[in-house]
């Protein structure tokens, strides 16, 4: 049991060391700033699948509305961001200076009070997190308390992603429309648009991402984590325990919420914008998908499904721009039917046996260790 715990955190660190240095050295030494801008892309939707690994792979939650919650801390930081390029100077041509162009397209004349705290950097960070955490809050209280699960509070996500998307679209007055909220170009008066902002943000994205998978690492290994694996398996026996399987429910749905907020407000200072294209039921579902190819039980498979996935999406669409959905929906379709537990699964289950130092690892990999 011990040799199999020694190998199982050998092959962790040696996966998570693989994608660090692939992510911070190999790729910026290989790739343009253009093709770097758009890993720094994909890696924020990473954030939302480490997030998934926790929430579904573990505890068996399966969030199909996790876009809501990155398309929440997207417009966190867009709505800073958009109030530092609305200067008067730069508004003067506008009826109303001093208040975001979409405001005064949809003739505002002053700038709504729940915009007002965004002109604080520290208040919009605390927000990135804040809001989408006490969002999850609500809706995992309401229904965990009530014992609600599996497939239908997936359709209670998904429908939450349908509201919040048909919500931003229809008061564009105040978020944007669909066009969203456009024309970022500064962080404290630095120039976010330029090469070496972009590169700059880019490791500032990877940093975070691995400190994100630090934490979830953390909190699997800790007595925590047990007692989330045992309420995916056996949550009548868990609750029998004694202990309250809905205020852990809680606690992961809200920490991997945190998480896709945190990607979301990464991506709104990396691509320069953000819309509700990036809240609905279609990227939430997507995000699912990239968790599902690289393994939603690995928090490195959960990286490199994102970015093998994205990465594949962007060749098919630039090479067979008629037939990429269809080239996609093949690549899933036989990675789900081949590989059911992913690309890690694939590592674990074919790779590693036939290396002679982890021969028959698989065979020692003991049952989830029962809640305490």
């Amino acid at each position: 049991m011990a040799a199999t715990r020694t190998d199982s955190r050998s092959l962790e660190l040696i996966g998570f060391a693989l994608i660090a240095l692939l992510i911070m050295v190999v790729l910026p030494l290989m790739l343009d700033i253009f093709r770097l801008n758009l890993v720094g892309k994909y890696l924020t939707y990473a954030f939302v699948a480490v997030g998934l690994v926790l929430c579904w792979g573990h505890t068996g939650i399966l969030s199909l509305g996790q876009g809501v919650f990155f398309g929440l801390g997207g417009y966190c930081m867009a709505a800073f961001l958009k109030l530092e390029a609305s200067s008067v100077e730069n508004t003067r041509i506008q009826s109303t200076p001093g208040i975001p162009d979409f405001m005064d397209w949809n003739q505002l004349t002053e700038l709504p009070f729940f915009w007002v705290p965004f002109k604080s950097l520290p208040f919009a960070l605390i927000a990135v997190v804040a809001v989408p955490a006490i969002a999850a809050f609500i809706l995992g209280a309401a229904m965990f308390k009530r014992r609600v699960g599996g497939v239908y509070f997936a359709i209670i996500t998904q429908a939450l992603a349908s509201v919040l998307t048909i919500l931003i679209i229809g008061r564009q007055g105040y978020t944007g429309g669909i066009n969203g909220i456009t024309d970022l170009r500064t962080l404290l008066g630095w120039d976010i648009r330029t090469d070496n902002a972009k590169y700059i943000l880019y490791f500032v994205c990877c940093f975070l991402l691995l400190g994100i998978m630090l934490l979830a690492r953390f909190v699997l290994a800790s007595k925590l984590g047990r007692i989330l694996v045992a309420t995916r398996d056996q949550e009548d026996r868990v609750r029998f325990s004694g202990y309250d399987v809905a205020n852990f429910k809680i606690f992961v749905f809200c920490l991997a919420s945190a998480m896709a907020a945190i990607g979301g407000a990464m991506f709104a200072l990396q691509v320069g914008f953000m819309s509700p294209s990036f809240v609905g039921i279609v990227p939430s579902i997507e995000m699912v998908i990239f968790c599902a190819v690289g393994g939603r039980h690995s928090l490195v498979g959960a990286v490199v499904g994102t970015l093998v996935v994205n990465w594949g999406k962007t060749l098919f669409s630039e090479s067979f721009p008629e037939l990429w959905l269809f080239a996609m929906g093949g690549l899933f379709i036989a990675v789900v039917l081949a590989f059911p537990r992913g690309l890690a699964g694939l590592v674990t289950d074919q790779l590693i046996p036939r290396l002679p130092h982890w021969r028959g690892w698989t065979h020692r990999q003991p049952s989830p260790a029962p809640a305490e």
